[in-house]
C-alpha cells in the first residue's frame, strides 16, 4: 500500500458442534441456503434466516465458482461490499461509504484474529492471503457491530472463517497461469494425527505482473508472495474442540512511484471451545500475530527519498462465555485484551513519533437476548473499551426482530460505534522535523470518531427456489477527521503544517438488496444492488483544507448479477457482469471524478475426473484496461486495472 496517500492533497470462535458442512454446499437449495449457521450476527450460530443484521455469506463454493485468487477477489462477491482495486497489489474496501485511501471503518478478522492495522486503523490487502479452497465461508455484515466486536466496527465486519482441518483431509494441488497472473501455485495435505486430532498444512505463492498506467506504459507494481502454515483440530471429548493454527508469509511488491516494499509476517493462535451440560459455551481465545513492512518512500518537496519500516507486534486474549437464563432470555458476555508494540523506522518524507509505542486495549461486552414473544425477540448489549488514546469508549446495541411466519423476518436496529484514533492520526509528522516545513501531522487532542446508526431490514425465502433481502440505513457522524491549518510559518510564510482535527460532522442512507433464484436445478441465479448517498459538512466555525471531500470517495450505486450453470459432462459455466457508478475522489479540496464502468468475468471449469479439475477465467473481459480508483497527486499514480485471462488446475488425492 502507498502510505503517502495520507497527505492533505488526496474471535471469531469455533463451535464443536456448530460448524457448517461446506464442503456440500454446492447441493444446497436456495432455500437450504438461508438455513446456513452464522456466527458474526450473534457471537453464537444461528440461521441466516434468523440473524437480524444486513449480513452476506460468501461460500466456498461461490469463491471457487468465480475463479478468484485473492482475498479482495473473493470480497467482490459480497453485495454489501464496495470493493475497487487499485492496482496490481492494493485494494479499496469498505462498507456504507468513507472508501478512501486511509479506509478505518471496516473491522477485519481471520479465524478470529484482527488483521487490520493500528497505524491508520485500516487493512493492508497485499498481505493478506490464504488458500482459497481452505476457506470455509465470508461473513460480511454492513453496519455498526461495535457492541460485540469493538472499535473500528464503524461500517461494518469482515470475519473470514477457514475450514476445520477434520474437513481437509487428503491432498490437494492448484496451478494457475496467464499474462497477467503469471504464477499462482498452492497445495494442502490433511492427516489424522490421532483418534480425532486432524492436522493440514498448505503452501501458495503467487507472481502477478504490473498493471498499466493510462498511457499504456508499465506501472512497476507487480507482486511476489509466498505463505504458508498449518492448522491443528483436535475433539478429545463430545463437548470440547481445541484449534491451533498459525501463517507465516514473505514477499516483494512494486511501487509506482519507485521502489518496491518487502512485507512479510507470522502468527500463531489458540482457541478452545467447551459446550456446558445446560446447552451454553465457553471459549478462550490467545493469538500473537507479527507483521513487517519496509517501504521505499518517495522525495517530498522538502525532504529527499528514503525508507520507512514498520515493525508491529499484537499479543491478544479473549474469553467469552455463553448461557441461558430461564426460558426466554440468553446471555452472552466475554473480557479481552490486546497489547501492541509498533516499532517504526522513520523515513525522510515519512515519519512517526514516538518511534516506538506499546498501547493496551482492555475490553469487555454483554449481550441479553429476550423472547418477548415465541416470534419476537429484543437484543439489548454494549461493549466498553478503554484504550491509550482516549480512555472509555462505550458502544451500545438494540436490535428487535420479528418473523411473521417460518420462512421470513423483520428486523430493526439503532446502534453507536467508534473509530478510535489510529497513529496517524496522533503521531505523523510528514516529513520528519528537520527538513525546512512539516507539511502534515498528527494531533495529540485527536478524539475518536462516532456514528449512531438506525437500520431497517427483511429477510425471507419468498417463494421455492426464490430467496430475498432488503437493508436500509440511515448513520449520523460526528468527529470525523479534517485538516486543519497553523499560523502562517514565519520563515516562508506557509500554512504549514497542517494537522488532522474532528471538525467535520454529516449522515449517509441508503439501501442493499440482494436475491438468489434457483431457475433449474442445474441453473441458479443472483442479483445485489446497493444505494448510498453521503453528506459531510465541517462544523460551524470550524475548518478543513479538504472541504469535507477527503474522507469520501464511494459510488453512489453499484450492481451485480451472477450465474452458475452446470452443464452436461462435467463441465460449470460462472458468468458475473457489475457495474459501477462514477466515484467522486479529493484532489486538495476539489472533486475529481473516476467515470462508472462496467465489467464482466467469466469462468469455465471440466471436471475431467473425480481428482482432476480444468478450469479458464476472464476477468475484466468488457476492456482492455479501465480505472477503478485513484488521482493523480504529487504522492499517488493511477493505475488502470487489465484484461486477465488465465488457466488453473486443480488436482485432489
Amino acid at each position: 500500500m502507498a502510505m503517502l496517500a495520507m497527505a492533505p492533497a488526496a474471535g471469531a470462535r469455533a463451535d464443536a458442534g456448530a460448524e457448517a458442512d461446506i464442503s456440500n454446499l454446492k447441493k444446497l437449495s436456495v432455500d437450504e441456503l438461508m438455513n446456513i449457521e452464522v456466527t458474526s450476527v450473534a457471537k453464537e450460530p444461528e440461521r441466516l434466516l434468523d440473524a437480524a443484521s444486513a449480513i452476506d455469506v460468501v461460500t466456498n463454493e461461490d469463491i471457487v465458482r468465480s475463479g478468484a485468487t485473492s482475498l479482495p477477489e473473493a470480497l467482490r462477491l459480497a453485495d454489501n461490499l464496495d470493493v475497487a482495486q487499485k492496482n496490481s497489489h492494493d485494494w479499496a474496501i469498505t462498507a456504507r461509504g468513507f472508501n478512501t485511501d486511509l479506509a478505518n471503518k471496516l473491522l477485519v478478522l481471520m479465524d478470529g484474529r484482527t488483521i487490520y492495522t493500528p497505524l491508520f486503523s485500516g487493512v493492508f490487502w497485499d498481505r493478506q492471503d490464504y488458500l482459497l479452497e481452505d476457506i470455509d465461508r465470508i461473513e460480511v455484515i454492513s453496519g455498526p457491530g461495535g457492541a460485540l466486536w469493538g472499535a473500528n466496527a464503524v461500517n461494518g465486519v469482515i470475519n473470514i472463517t477457514s475450514k476445520s482441518a477434520r474437513d481437509t483431509q487428503g491432498g490437494y494441488l492448484e496451478a494457475g497461469a496467464g499474462p497477467e497472473l503469471r504464477e499462482d501455485y498452492g497445495g494442502r495435505y490433511g492427516v489424522e494425527l490421532a483418534p480425532n486430532v486432524y492436522v493440514r498444512v498448505y503452501g501458495k505463492y503467487t507472481n502477478r505482473d504490473p498493471q498499466s498506467l493510462p498511457d499504456g506504459s508499465d506501472a512497476s507494481d507487480s507482486e511476489h508472495l509466498g505463505q504458508g502454515g498449518f492448522r491443528l483440530d483436535a475433539y478429545p471429548g463430545r463437548s470440547d474442540q481445541f484449534t491451533f493454527q498459525g501463517d507465516l508469509y514473505n514477499g516483494t511488491i512494486g511501487i509506482p512511484t519507485g521502489g518496491d516494499s518487502r512485507i512479510g509476517g507470522d502468527n500463531l493462535l489458540g482457541r478452545w471451545t467447551h459446550i456446558l451440560d445446560d446447552g451454553g459455551s465457553t471459549s478462550l481465545q490467545v493469538y500473537y500475530d507479527r507483521t513487517h513492512l519496509v517501504q521505499a518512500v518517495p522525495p517530498l518537496i522538502f525532504a529527499p527519498a528514503g525508507s520507512f519500516g514498520d515493525d508491529l507486534d499484537t499479543w491478544d486474549i479473549d474469553f467469552q462465555h455463553h448461557f441461558k437464563w430461564g426460558a426466554t432470555q440468553s446471555f452472552v458476555w466475554g473480557l479481552g485484551y490486546r497489547w501492541t508494540h509498533d516499532e517504526v523506522s522513520n523515513a525522510p518524507g515519512l515519519a512517526f513519533f514516538p518511534a516506538t509505542l506499546d498501547q493496551g486495549l482492555f475490553s469487555g461486552f454483554l449481550q441479553d437476548e429476550i423472547a418477548l414473544l415465541p416470534n419476537l425477540r429484543l437484543t439489548l448489549g454494549s461493549k466498553v473499551e478503554h484504550n491509550d488514546y482516549t480512555g472509555i469508549e462505550a458502544e451500545p446495541s438494540v436490535r428487535l426482530q420479528w418473523n411473521p411466519t417460518a420462512k421470513q423476518m423483520v428486523w430493526a436496529a439503532v446502534s453507536r460505534a467508534v473509530r478510535t484514533p489510529s497513529r496517524i492520526d496522533r503521531d505523523l509528522s510528514e516529513p520528519a522535523p528537520g527538513y525546512l516545513i512539516v507539511l502534515l501531522e498528527g494531533s495529540p487532542s485527536y478524539r475518536s470518531e462516532n456514528v449512531v446508526a438506525y437500520e431497517l431490514g427483511w429477510r425471507a425465502d419468498v417463494v421455492t427456489g426464490v430467496s430475498m433481502s432488503v437493508s436500509t440505513f440511515y448513520n449520523r457522524y460526528d468527529d470525523v477527521r479534517s485538516t486543519s491549518t497553523s499560523a502562517l510559518d514565519p520563515v516562508f510564510h506557509l500554512p504549514f503544517p497542517f494537522y488532522f482535527q474532528n471538525n467535520l460532522e454529516g449522515d449517509t442512507y441508503g439501501a442493499e438488496i440482494s436475491a438468489n433464484w434457483q431457475v433449474l436445478p442445474e441453473w441458479r441465479l443472483h442479483a445485489g444492488y446497493s444505494l448510498l448517498r453521503e453528506h459531510l459538512w465541517v462544523k460551524p466555525g470550524e475548518f478543513d483544507y479538504n472541504n469535507a471531500l477527503n474522507e469520501l470517495g464511494d459510488p453512489e450505486q453499484h450492481w451485480n448479477l451472477r450465474s452458475s450453470v452446470d452443464l452436461p459432462h462435467g463441465v460449470a459455466l460462472d458468468t458475473t457482469l457489475r457495474w459501477v457508478d462514477a466515484r467522486p475522489l479529493n484532489n486538495a479540496g476539489v472533486v475529481v471524478t473516476i467515470p462508472s464502468y462496467a465489467e464482466m468475468d467469466v469462468r469455465i471449469g471440466w471436471k475431467v475426473t473425480g481428482h482432476l479439475e480444468l478450469s479458464v477465467v476472464g476477468e475484466n473481459l468488457l476492456h482492455r484496461q479501465h480505472l477503478e480508483y485513484g488521482i493523480s497527486s504529487a504522492t499517488s499514480i493511477p493505475e488502470e486495472i487489465q484484461r486477465s485471462i488465465y488457466g488453473e488446475a486443480t488436482w485432489r488425492f
